[in-house]
C-alpha cells in the first residue's frame, strides 16, 4: 500500500519533474551557450574589420528572426566585415521569413548565409533566405529546395493554392535575379519542389560558394563582390567573432516547436488535474498553469486545430474518469487513443515539420497512462476507503453506563448518550464499558476493567 504522504509527494513533484526533464532536452549544457555577442577566446588582427558568425538552427519562427535582425542590425553598428549565419532549416513562417529576408536587403555590411554542418539543409523558407543573402554558400553533403508554399491553416483550394504559388514564385524569382543567381531553378523550387546538392547548386549558378568550413569559406569569398550591393567582401585572415542567442530567446525558439508545445500542454493539463485531485502546496498548480501559458505561446505561432486540443481534453478527462470508475483500463486505453489522435490533428497543417511526431505521441501517450493508472490510481484507491468518522470512530473507546443495560439501555461517552446494547451479560448502571462495534445510532459494548476513555483513546 502506498503512503498517504509518499503518494502526495508524488503527486506534487511529478509535473515538476517532467518540467525539469523538458528543461534539460532544451538547454543541455548550461555552460555552452553564450550570450549575444560574445567574442571567441583568440588572438585578434590589429586594424583588421571583424567577421560575425551565428547559427539559424531549426523552423524559422518569431523568436529566431527577431534574434537574426537583431544581430544583423549589432552587426552593422559594430562595422563588421561580414556576418556569417549557419543555417539548417525544414522551414517556416512566411511572416519571419520575409523579416529575416528584409533585414538582409537593408543591411550595410555584408550577410553571408552558409548551409552547414555537413548534413544540413535549406529547405521551403530556407532557399527563399539563401536567395536573398548577399553571399550564399553550402558545405559539402548539404542539400537546398522544396520551396512549394504549404498550408498553415489546413488544406487551400486549388484557386488559393495557384494564388500563394504565383505570388511565392514571384517574390524567389525577384530575389534570385537581384542577387544575379539562377532564377529559373528558385521559380521550380517553388512551382515543382525540386531541390539540389551543394555540388550541383554550384554548378547551376544557385549559389555562390561550396566550403567544408566557417576558416575555408571566408578565405574563398576574400574579394567577392556582392550583388546588388557591390561591397568587396574582406574576411580573409579576419578575427572571427562567434554570437549566439541568449537563454530567453533560446528558450522561446524551442518551445515554438510542435513537439515541445504537446510536452507542455500534456504537463500543464497533468498539473492541474493533479492539483485539483490532491491540492496541497499547490506545486503541480503552479507547475501546471505555467506550462499551459508557454504551451498557448507557441500556439500563437503554430496553427492549432480546435478538434486537436478538444481531444486532448477527452483524454484528460477519462483518465479522470478511469480512476473515479475503475473500467479496468477500458477508458484508460480511451484516453491513450484520444491523446494519440489529438497530438496528430493538433496542428492544422500540411507541413511535416510543423506536426508532432509519432516518437513523442507514443511516449506521451504511455507515460500519461501509466501515471494516471499507476500513481493516481493508488491515490484514488486510498481516497476511496472507508475512513472512520462519526459513529464509527468510537468503536474501541471506553465509556460508562447510565443505565442498567439488560441488554438495552444507555451509555455516556465523549460526553454524550448513547443508545446501546450488552453483549456478554447485562450490565449494571455506572459500569466501564468498551465499545464493540456499531450497528446504525446503536453502540455494542461489554463490560471493560479500562479506566473510561474517548474515541480518541484519551482518558476522560
Amino acid at each position: 500500500m502506498l503512503r498517504a504522504g509518499w503518494t502526495h509527494s508524488v503527486s506534487i513533484l511529478a509535473p515538476m519533474v517532467l518540467l525539469a526533464a523538458l528543461t534539460v532536452l532544451l538547454f543541455p549544457s548550461p555552460g555552452g551557450v553564450a550570450e549575444a555577442l560574445t567574442p571567441v577566446a583568440g588572438a585578434s588582427v590589429e586594424g583588421q574589420r571583424t567577421v560575425w558568425t551565428t547559427e539559424a538552427k531549426g523552423i524559422i519562427d518569431p523568436a529566431l528572426a527577431g534574434y537574426l535582425v537583431k544581430t544583423m542590425e549589432e552587426a552593422a553598428q559594430a562595422d563588421a566585415a561580414a556576418l556569417v549565419i549557419q543555417l539548417d532549416t525544414p522551414g517556416g513562417l512566411d511572416t519571419s521569413m520575409r523579416d529575416i529576408i528584409q533585414a538582409e536587403i537593408d543591411s550595410p555590411i555584408p550577410v553571408v548565409f552558409y548551409v552547414s554542418p555537413q548534413g544540413a539543409r535549406a529547405a521551403s523558407a530556407g532557399v527563399y533566405i539563401l536567395m536573398g543573402s548577399d553571399v550564399a554558400a553550402m558545405a559539402p553533403q548539404t542539400n537546398l529546395g522544396a520551396a512549394t508554399p504549404v498550408s498553415l491553416s489546413g488544406d487551400m483550394d486549388e484557386t488559393m493554392q495557384a494564388k500563394v504559388t504565383n505570388d511565392a514564385a514571384a517574390y524567389i524569382v525577384g530575389l534570385a535575379s537581384s542577387h544575379g543567381r539562377n532564377a529559373e531553378w528558385a521559380e521550380k523550387a517553388v512551382r515543382e519542389a525540386v531541390s539540389l546538392p551543394a555540388e550541383e547548386a554550384l554548378e547551376q549558378n544557385v549559389i555562390d560558394f561550396v566550403a567544408p568550413d566557417v576558416p575555408a569559406l571566408l578565405e574563398a569569398i576574400d574579394g567577392h563582390i556582392t550583388a546588388p550591393k557591390n561591397l568587396v567582401l574582406q574576411t580573409a585572415g579576419a578575427p572571427v567573432k562567434e554570437v549566439s542567442m541568449g537563454w530567453v530567446q533560446r528558450f522561446l525558439h524551442a518551445i515554438a516547436n510542435p513537439d515541445i508545445a504537446y510536452i507542455l500542454m500534456t504537463i500543464g493539463v497533468l498539473g492541474i488535474i493533479m492539483e485539483l485531485s490532491t491540492p496541497g502546496l499547490g506545486v503541480s498548480g503552479i507547475a501546471g498553469v505555467i506550462s499551459l501559458i508557454l504551451a498557448f505561446y507557441s500556439f500563437q505561432i503554430l496553427p492549432v486545430n480546435i478538434a486537436g486540443i478538444a481531444l486532448i481534453v477527452l483524454a484528460m478527462i477519462l483518465f479522470i474518469a478511469e480512476i473515479k470508475v475503475q473500467s479496468q483500463g477500458i477508458l484508460g486505453v480511451g484516453g491513450a487513443a484520444a491523446l494519440v489522435a489529438g497530438g496528430l490533428l493538433l496542428f492544422d497543417t500540411s507541413a511535416a515539420f510543423l506536426r508532432v511526431s509519432w516518437i513523442v505521441l507514443a511516449v506521451a501517450a504511455v507515460a500519461v497512462f501509466l501515471f494516471f493508472t499507476l500513481v493516481v490510481g493508488k491515490v484514488a484507491q486510498s481516497m476511496r476507503r472507508p475512513h472512520a468518522t462519526g459513529v464509527e470512530s468510537m468503536v474501541g473507546a471506553i465509556g460508562v453506563s447510565i443505565s442498567s443495560l439488560s441488554p438495552t439501555g444507555q451509555v455516556r461517552l465523549n460526553g454524550e448518550t448513547w443508545r446501546a446494547r450488552a453483549e456478554g451479560g447485562d450490565l449494571l448502571k455506572d459500569e466501564p464499558v468498551e465499545v464493540l462495534r456499531t450497528e446504525g445510532l446503536t453502540l455494542i459494548v461489554k463490560r471493560s476493567d479500562k479506566p473510561v476513555t474517548d474515541s480518541r483513546g484519551r482518558r476522560t
